[in-house]
C-alpha cells in the first residue's frame, strides 16, 4: 500500500494491486459484458438528468454478486480511509460501474462535502475509484487512451494527472475538484463509490 502527498497535490490514498489478478479478471469480464444506460448528473433538485455536456459515460449494471464483491472489498478499506483522512466513515454508497468510450468525459466537479449541494450526496466524505483497465499511449488489448483523471488542487494552478492502472484503488476527499478527460481510444472501465 502506498500513499502520495505533496504540497501541490490533493490528499490521495493510492493502493496499487488492490484487486488481485483473479478478482480483477472477474470484475473486468462482468462489467465489460454488462448492459448499461447513460450516466446521470445531479444538480438542482437532484433530478438525475442526463447532460452529456457535463458527463458522458455509460453506467453498466453487472450481476448483484459483482456489486456485493466490490462493496466487501471497499468496506475492507474503510478503516484505512478513516486513518488516512482523519474522518469517521459510517457507510458506503452503492458502487457505480462505468464504461467510458471515445469522447466520453466528466467535466471538473466535486462529489460532495462542499456545503453547496442540496442533495444527500453532500454527505459524501471520501470518493473511491477502482481502475479495471490501464491507460496507455500506445494501443494494446483491453487498454484505453485519454480518459485521464485530473485533479485541480486549490493551492496551485497546476493540475495533477492520474493515469489509470488496472487493479488500482484511489481514494480522495469528496470535495476535491477533479475531472475525467475525454477518452481518445478504446474503453475506460472504472468503479466509483463514496464513503459517508
Amino acid at each position: 500500500m502506498s500513499t502520495r502527498r505533496g504540497t501541490a497535490d490533493p490528499d490521495l490514498f493510492v493502493e496499487r494491486g488492490f484487486l488481485d489478478p483473479a478478482a480483477l479478471d472477474e470484475l473486468f469480464a462482468a462489467v465489460r459484458a454488462s448492459e448499461g444506460r447513460p450516466a446521470t448528473v445531479y444538480g438542482r433538485g437532484d433530478s438525475g438528468a442526463v447532460d452529456e455536456r457535463v458527463r458522458r459515460t455509460t453506467r453498466v449494471c453487472p450481476p448483484p454478486e459483482v456489486e456485493e464483491l466490490v462493496r466487501r472489498l471497499l468496506l475492507s478499506r474503510r478503516r484505512a480511509a478513516e486513518e488516512r483522512f482523519g474522518l469517521t466513515l459510517k457507510e458506503l454508497e452503492e458502487p457505480q460501474f462505468l464504461r467510458y468510450g471515445p469522447g466520453d468525459h466528466f467535466v471538473a466537479h466535486q462529489d460532495g462535502n462542499t456545503g453547496m449541494l442540496r442533495s444527500d450526496r453532500e454527505d459524501r466524505k471520501v470518493s473511491a475509484v477502482i481502475f479495471l483497465n490501464t491507460q496507455t499511449e500506445t494501443p494494446g488489448p483491453e487498454t484505453y487512451g485519454g480518459g485521464t483523471l485530473v485533479f485541480h488542487p486549490r493551492a496551485t494552478p497546476e493540475r495533477l494527472r492520474f493515469p489509470g492502472e488496472a487493479g488500482t484503488l484511489l481514494l480522495f476527499r469528496a470535495e476535491t475538484t477533479h475531472e475525467v478527460e475525454p477518452v481518445t481510444r478504446g474503453e475506460r472501465f472504472t468503479i466509483a463509490s463514496w464513503y459517508r
